[in-house]
């Protein structure tokens, strides 16, 4: 059976998933042409050499990252919403964000995640330093928590385990909390718990009277929240 013609699409999407499952040192033109099933020439004349195919499959991961988009009716729901769309965007392609970093273009790729949190952190009434902070307080948290993620998953098996580790009296006899440390953790729901506690805490700056700092105007509400 003849095969259909061969789409720069189908290319980089191939050579993307072959990256993310064994990194960029197992992509060679002619383990893509095999997993084509065409000729390494095909591959040169839609993408070039492999160091264009490199670079293409970097714009490509910053274009997709640059997809995140909130959801939520009020601004602390649309911010967790980045912050878990963008967790997730970091751990489907580690490889290829690597990728990105060494590139030096880590900080465009994060830009469009960023501007979506300024729209955000504004509509909840911060501004200024204060909506920078809340920007990249949102942002190291998801970054710093994917780290730890992958870190706990590629770390040898542990000698004790938390299991071993975790008993009565070392969690002040609280044999509730031993149980609970001693058990699997659920990255996704400390996650979510973390990221709420944080954008509750970085929004709560902005329900307070007073000037925000940078912004020389008075929020008014009357709340006595205070500022962060």
């Amino acid at each position: 059976m003849a095969r259909h013609p061969l789409t720069r699409e189908e290319v980089m999407e191939t050579a993307a998933s072959l990256v993310k499952q064994q990194g960029p040192r197992a992509l060679t033109m002619r383990k893509l042409a095999a997993e084509l099933g065409t000729a390494v020439t095909s591959i040169y004349w839609h993408i070039g050499n492999r160091e264009s195919l490199l670079d293409a499959l970097v714009e490509r991961t910053v274009q997709e990252m640059g997809a995140i988009r909130p959801t939520g009716r009020t601004p602390h729901a649309r911010i967790v919403s980045v912050g878990r769309a963008l967790r997730t965007a970091l751990r489907e392609r580690p490889q290829l964000i690597a990728m990105v970093h060494e590139r030096g273009l880590t900080e465009r790729m994060f830009l469009p995640a960023q501007q979506a949190l300024v729209h955000e952190a504004h509509a909840a009434g911060l501004r200024g330093d204060l909506a920078a902070e809340a920007v990249r307080a949102v942002q190291f948290q998801v970054v710093g928590f994917v780290l730890v993620e992958r870190n706990r998953e590629r770390s040898p098996e542990q000698h004790p385990s938390e299991g071993e580790l975790w008993d009565s009296p070392t969690a002040g006899h609280d044999p509730a909390l031993a149980r609970a440390l001693a058990g699997p953790v659920d990255a996704e729901q400390l996650f979510l718990v973390s990221l709420e506690a944080l954008v509750t805490s970085l929004l709560a700056a902005g329900t307070g009277t007073g000037t925000s700092t940078g912004a020389g105007t008075s929020t008014g509400t009357g709340t006595g929240a205070g500022t962060a």
